[in-house]
């Protein structure tokens, strides 16, 4: 007998409540099948099975409000029912079964006793499904495919590339086979847990594989729904015959099961709707012209998009400016960079002086470094720096972690890395997460000035532009200087003008005087 508990939900969730129960008491459930699903103010969860068993006392009605760790319900020992199925390989008729038990297990983790030889050996088919793909990411887009029907794959074998909203994750192959049908399309909306493709170990029939996405309209017709989609349309009472799939072979995404659920909604005017508002209600896209392309945006686009315009909602962002001449870190650069290299295997880059000078700043004005939480101010004595780093699917922001604590060698290298990582799409959630202030380099697209937007919850962001010689005046002459604009936005709900010059103008003297750091001042 085990407990199903409230799994952690987040640093700062303490608390959920039950959504779906998606068994019942005596329900027979194999490993990692679905049990039910918590909402939290900021994610939905699904709580999954540790192991095969039959599903006892629920204890936790929906709707309940649960802590973490709170007890929802018991999972007993399957007795003769899950575990026969197991047990019994070799027997055709079971066969099914064992897709079915298989289509829930781990990914990466194939042929650990008979059963799971199964499907190589006797030609049945095995889907491949979405990984868990972070703890706050519920859903995904499907981005490339790398392989198509037909091919044959090695175990573990990417098979497909899913973009969400932080990260890109690939789909592996869970046995080696041939590709027997791919299930989702490119830019089709998955959840974990959902199959993406079906792969056959020799020339096996569909009907071995249990579908578990079909979905029954109201008049007992089978019209094909992906999970995500298929719990949308029975929490919302939905009709599936009626609603027009845009997936793959007609299959019914996600997207369209919302839309259908949002739909008669949008359709019913208010007693007081006059007949001219009504169109706009329930206004299509445009269509297209001949010379026009719609493309639809990618989950990380969508992501950018939302989280800048709920900065520039939320914040009062406001823009101080100040120049500096890089004549100082140039002429270091020059003098030590093969001695640099020799020693570090990297290049000395200007990013890892405005590093270092944005910390040695946050230490003289702290409230650059803080951020607003309700109607506290949250002062950070650590300093994560968010370098922004542009991508073939949009803008990322790596973080260097205690960089106030590194080398001007130790950040090149880390930057590197990140950079590395960013392009080839493989960071991770926590590698973006948590960063307390972000510097942004638009000078290497040539950009001369720009008014950077705050990365949210972040009090503050520095803008890097291009290094442009200007006529300068010194000393009463004038004189050719490799000058650069410098723009530090930030939240004046919290950082004062008087602040944020003053912070603007330490970047500035440190840059122009790098020894300045070196003796603290």
């Amino acid at each position: 007998m085990t407990d199903i508990t409230v799994p952690q939900l987040g640093e700062s969730v303490t608390e959920a409540t039950v959504g779906s129960w998606m068994v019942k008491t005596g329900d027979a459930v194999s490993k990692d099948d679905v049990l039910v699903e918590l909402e939290t103010d900021k994610v939905a969860v699904e709580v999954r099975a540790d192991s095969d068993g039959v599903m006892g006392d629920i204890l936790a009605a929906e709707g309940d409000n649960v802590e973490i760790g709170a007890k929802l319900a018991v999972l007993e020992a399957g007795g003769d029912t899950a575990p026969a199925a197991k047990e019994e390989p070799a027997e055709t008729s079971k066969a099914p079964d064992e897709e079915a038990t298989k289509d829930g297990a781990p990914q990466g983790e194939p042929a650990s006793d008979g059963a799971d030889d199964a499907p190589a050996e006797s030609g049945s088919t095995v889907d491949a499904t979405v990984p868990q793909m972070g703890e706050s990411v519920t859903e995904g887009t499907i981005g490339s495919w790398l392989v198509k029907a037909g091919d044959s794959v090695d175990i573990d074998q990417a098979l497909v590339e899913i973009e969400t909203d932080k990260v890109a994750v690939e789909v592996p192959s869970p046995v080696a086979g041939v590709v027997s049908e791919l299930l989702v399309d490119e830019g089709d909306t998955v959840s974990p847990g959902d199959a993406v493709a079906r792969i056959s170990g020799g020339g096996a029939s569909p009907a071995q594989s249990a579908d578990a996405s079909d979905a029954k309209s109201s008049d007992g017709d089978e019209k094909k729904a992906m999970p995500s989609a298929a719990r949308v349309i029975e929490e919302n009472k939905l009709d599936s015959g009626s609603i027009d799939g845009t997936g793959k072979d007609g299959r019914i995404t996600k997207g369209d099961a919302l839309k259908a659920a949002a739909a008669p909604k949008a359709a019913a005017p208010s007693p007081a709707a006059t007949p001219a508002s009504t169109p706009a209600a329930t206004a299509a896209p445009r269509e297209t012209g001949p010379r026009e392309e719609r493309v639809r945006m990618t989950r990380l686009r969508q992501t950018i998009a939302k989280r800048l315009k709920d900065a520039q909602n939320s914040a009062a962002i406001l823009t101080t400016y100040n120049e500096a001449d890089m004549s100082a870190i140039m002429a270091a650069r020059k003098a030590h960079q093969e001695a640099f290299v020799a020693k570090h295997g990297v290049k000395l880059g200007f990013m890892s002086f405005f590093v270092k000078a944005c910390c040695h700043a946050l230490k003289e004005v702290p409230a650059v470094n803080a951020e607003i939480d309700g109607t506290d101010i949250i002062y950070k004595n650590y300093y994560d720096m968010g370098v922004a780093v542009g991508t073939d699917r949009g803008l990322v922001v790596p973080v260097v972690r205690d960089a106030d604590q590194m080398s001007l060698a130790e950040i090149e290298k880390e930057i590197i890395r990140l950079g590395k990582r960013a392009r080839d799409g493989k960071l991770s959630i926590d590698e973006m997460q948590g960063a307390t202030f972000t510097i942004s380099n638009g000078g290497v697209y040539g950009s001369l000035m720009s008014m950077p937007i705050l990365n949210a919850p972040q009090s503050g962001i520095l803008g890097m532009h291009k290094i442009q010689e200007r006529p300068m005046a010194e000393n009463g002459q004038v004189v050719i200087k490799p000058m650069m604009y410098l723009a530090l936005s930030y939240d004046h709900r919290i950082v004062d003008g008087k602040e944020a010059v003053t912070y603007l103008v330490r970047v500035k003297e440190n840059l122009e005087d790098p020894q300045r750091m070196m003796f603290d001042l």
